[in-house]
């Protein structure tokens, strides 16, 4: 991938260090997956090399199936938007994910209060995703570390705690608007609706984390 102008990939890593992004759902199969593979194609298209500004995309299932490929319309999905789904195996959720977790984002409430539960000081690094982008929205990128001096690693963290701090008081709307459905079993028109909810969702939230808007 090309490295957009003005953003070398030696930048971007400059904080050094790691920041790992894990997407959560129930089986690990549809939702997640889309995410992850969705969430790794929109870094690479910014970055060039996630992986060399420190950032890993994971994903897996509070029920997950492990060992199983991703569902057949969901790589339909993943292909649609020019994503890679080759490879994918699924992965049941485990305390050492959550441990290694910078950010954890799940389809679900319950999903959310799943992670919570099992520990490891979760509670600050885990939203659901519609949540995360619904609370970046009001986070003044400015106020944000820049990612050509401070690294994306730092940008990131820093956007974590902001998102943390803001969780009180920017309540969503309703209870629904924190939820990503479950397409499992449903027709390719039901993952492609989902596919476009999990993508508007992202875009911003990646958006803000690298500093670099999506290319068109």
């Amino acid at each position: 991938m090309t490295v957009p102008e003005g953003r070398g990939i030696e930048g971007t890593a400059a904080a050094g260090g790691t920041f790992r992004i894990l997407h959560v759902s129930t089986g690990n199969v549809c939702r997640s997956p889309i995410t992850e593979r969705l969430t790794r194609y929109a870094l690479s298209r910014r970055l060039g090399d996630p992986l060399a500004g420190g950032l890993l995309v994971e994903s897996a299932g509070t029920w997950g199936h492990e060992g199983a490929p991703m569902e057949a319309n969901a790589a339909t999905v993943l292909t649609d938007f020019g994503a890679d789904p080759s490879g994918f195996v699924g992965r049941e959720l485990l305390d050492e994910h959550v441990i290694r977790a910078d950010l954890v984002l799940t389809a679900t409430r319950d999903h959310r209060a799943q992670v919570i539960s099992m520990g490891h000081s979760a509670g600050l690094r885990t939203f659901t995703l519609k949540e995360f982008t619904r609370l970046v929205r009001a986070i003044d990128p400015a106020t944000l570390p820049d990612p050509d001096q401070d690294g994306v690693v730092e940008r990131a963290r820093a956007l974590v705690r902001a998102a943390a701090a803001l969780r009180g008081w920017l309540l969503a709307p309703s209870a629904e608007a924190d939820e990503v459905h479950d397409p499992y079993g449903g027709p390719i028109t039901f993952f492609r609706s989902i596919g476009d909810e999990i993508h508007q969702a992202l875009d911003p939230v990646l958006t803000a984390l690298t500093g670099v808007p999506a290319r068109r």
